[in-house]
């Protein structure tokens, strides 16, 4: 695939766990977040797919959240746990390009996703009358189509050419999964200006749609210091702090990573954040639109009814 000669060699994953105790509690507690983020998605994505009260706009930007975040906690965290587990800290040099590729594109959909979403709740608010025209099947379908586009034509790129690049030294990557600045780290070649483009594309990547989240909540609240009752206006604020919730943790956890400058950026302090925005976040996610949520929580307990008639039978 890649016509480069340091492709025969596998790189290094150092990791992020030691083997003393409170590394293996943090372990621990790791392996027990990812459990919860992998059923508590699969759950959501089960609950949204088989109720029909759960098919509208927002919950299937919210479907395809979950499958993004399912994807990711998938990608980065068993390779993690096999490595440290087993003590082989290996990855092949095609493995860690696929890594590459599925991280950047699935951590790029979510930006967007997330920023688009914000255009749903606006128009949900200020719009209500004119939600079903604005946010008909085929809006719904080009945004997410959008948002998977964008986030894979990204994850390509970056794949590509990191791994095009020659590694004729260390392969010990500093990370706990193969990460784009990790691996640039290692390579024989000058990489500052593809680090300068990588920085570029990242800071559009979140703040394009971080704009788009601003400009949203802005015209929302402004629709809300108009409307003539409070209570509309706070179950009008209520819809949307979920979605503010998930757009917090992602973007603050994202922006402190990628929009830095290179040589403020320490290593160990890269890795604890990753481990927030790849295993926390997706566990949040879940569960803040679901415990938060009475639509939700009404289709789990009908499908816990339906479980509970199907055993009695």
């Amino acid at each position: 695939m890649w016509l480069n000669e340091s492709s025969i060699g596998d790189f290094i994953l150092l990791g992020i766990f030691s083997h003393s105790p409170a590394d293996l509690a943090f372990f621990s507690v790791v392996m027990v977040v990812f459990s919860v983020a992998f059923c508590g998605n699969v759950l959501l994505l089960a609950l949204i797919g088989t109720d029909s009260r759960l098919h509208t706009p927002m919950y299937f930007f919210l479907s395809q959240l979950s499958l993004m975040d399912l994807m990711l906690v998938c990608t980065i965290v068993p390779k993690m746990a096999t490595s440290f587990l087993s003590g082989r800290k290996t990855i092949s040099f095609m493995g860690c390009g696929m890594q590459v590729g599925l991280f950047v594109s699935l951590v790029g959909s979510e930006g967007l996703l997330l920023g688009l979403m914000a255009y749903d709740r606006y128009v949900a608010i200020s719009h209500p009358l004119h939600y079903s025209t604005r946010m008909s099947q085929s809006v719904c379908l080009q945004i997410a189509g959008s948002s998977w586009a964008f986030g894979t034509l990204d994850g390509l790129i970056q794949m590509v050419v990191v791994m095009t690049f020659p590694y004729c030294g260390s392969r010990v990557v500093d990370h706990f999964f193969c990460e784009v600045s990790a691996l640039l780290n290692l390579a024989c070649v000058d990489t500052s200006l593809y680090e300068t483009l990588v920085f570029a594309c990242c800071v559009f990547m979140l703040l394009l749609p971080f704009s788009i989240i601003v400009a949203s909540y802005v015209r929302i609240l402004g629709s809300v210091l108009h409307m003539h009752s409070a209570q509309a206006g706070k179950r009008a604020l209520a819809t949307c702090s979920s979605h503010m919730t998930a757009v917090s943790l992602f973007y603050g956890a994202a922006m402190f990573i990628y929009l830095r400058p290179r040589r403020y950026r320490i290593p160990s302090h890269d890795k604890v954040v990753s481990i927030f925005y790849t295993v926390l976040t997706p566990m949040l996610n879940p569960l803040i639109y679901s415990l938060r949520n009475r639509d939700v929580m009404g289709a789990l307990r009908k499908g816990l009814d339906c479980c509970r008639s199907s055993s009695q039978h």
